[in-house]
């Protein structure tokens, strides 16, 4: 938000606060004519039901004030107006901060005697599988689910299917480093006719229904584009993150549409980085569960 804009919000908030307070006394100030005190104002409705000037209750009014100073002091103690730290100095990092170090306090010695245990044998340990899956469901559940099933353009990390590799290790550094794979957009370099015989030559390979003259054609077209990437043999590149089009383990959908989908506007995927905010011991413990799942 530019600085003119903050300053009329500003503005509107000092505003809002001054004229809560004129209208209070506005309202209880007499005026000129009005009814005495437990008189009827002349104001009639259904004929019987009469209003009679009644102040307002005391309780009523000194809580309007108690909301006008409590609106006073927490501009003043807390940063509400534009470049104004306020006085206790408080952000929501310095806050979120203060936790994290509190809590690190706290179970940080739990991680720590976790990260002296290898991977795979923390994969076998009930206490450190039930620590993992409680980071599990808090980091990762939103994108992989909470049985780590995964979804559409969200690895399934229960099986054997790995895009990086299934070490231990691999898990990790995926964890830990996070991972970046694109799939590049063929759409302006192959004719759709092109992209057509690599989709059933893709289908062929994993023994689903295809034209077989198609596949014959997009088989030397494959060899030209995609291999450098999937393998010859369309098995993958786990280097690279290139999947295996060879089994039935599709991440983006395996209809005959996602895959021409996939091959005309590429692919995309991200796997942000753990380590800024878990730590290396955390991602030790939470890359021993995922290891675990398939296992």
């Amino acid at each position: 938000m530019s600085t003119f804009w903050s300053i009329v919000v500003d503005i509107v908030i000092l505003l809002n606060i001054i004229g809560c307070y004129l209208l209070i006394r506005w309202v209880a100030k007499p005026t000129k004519g009005e009814a005495k005190k437990g008189e009827p104002t002349g104001h009639v409705w259904d004929g019987d039901l009469t209003e009679l000037n009644n102040p307002m209750p005391r309780w009523w009014l000194f809580m309007f004030y108690i909301s006008i100073i409590f609106a006073l002091a927490y501009i003043v103690l807390y940063p509400t107006l534009n470049n104004y730290s306020g006085l206790l100095g408080w952000t929501s990092t310095k806050e979120y901060q203060q936790e994290v170090a509190k809590a690190d306090e706290k179970y940080g010695p739990i991680f720590s005697q976790f990260s002296k245990t290898s991977l795979e044998e923390l994969s076998k340990d009930e206490k450190a599988q039930k620590v993992g899956q409680r980071l599990f469901v808090t980091y990762c559940a939103q994108c992989h689910g909470s049985d780590a099933g995964g979804s559409r353009g969200f690895p399934n990390l229960t099986d054997n299917d790995w895009l990086w590799g299934g070490k231990a290790s691999d898990i990790k550094h995926s964890i830990y480093n996070g991972r970046n794979a694109t799939m590049p957009a063929w759409g302006s370099v192959l004719k759709p006719e092109q992209i057509d015989y690599v989709t059933d030559y893709i289908l062929s390979l994993s023994g689903r229904e295809h034209k077989a003259t198609n596949a014959t054609r997009g088989k030397a077209i494959f060899a030209g584009y995609c291999a450098a990437c999937h393998g010859a043999d369309a098995s993958g590149n786990q280097l690279m993150g290139a999947p295996n089009l060879a089994d039935k383990v599709w991440l983006y959908g395996a209809s005959r549409n996602k895959i021409i989908e996939s091959i005309t506007h590429g692919r995309s995927g991200k796997m942000p980085p753990h380590k800024a905010f878990l730590g290396e011991d955390k991602v030790h413990v939470l890359a021993a569960y995922v290891y675990g799942l398939s296992k």
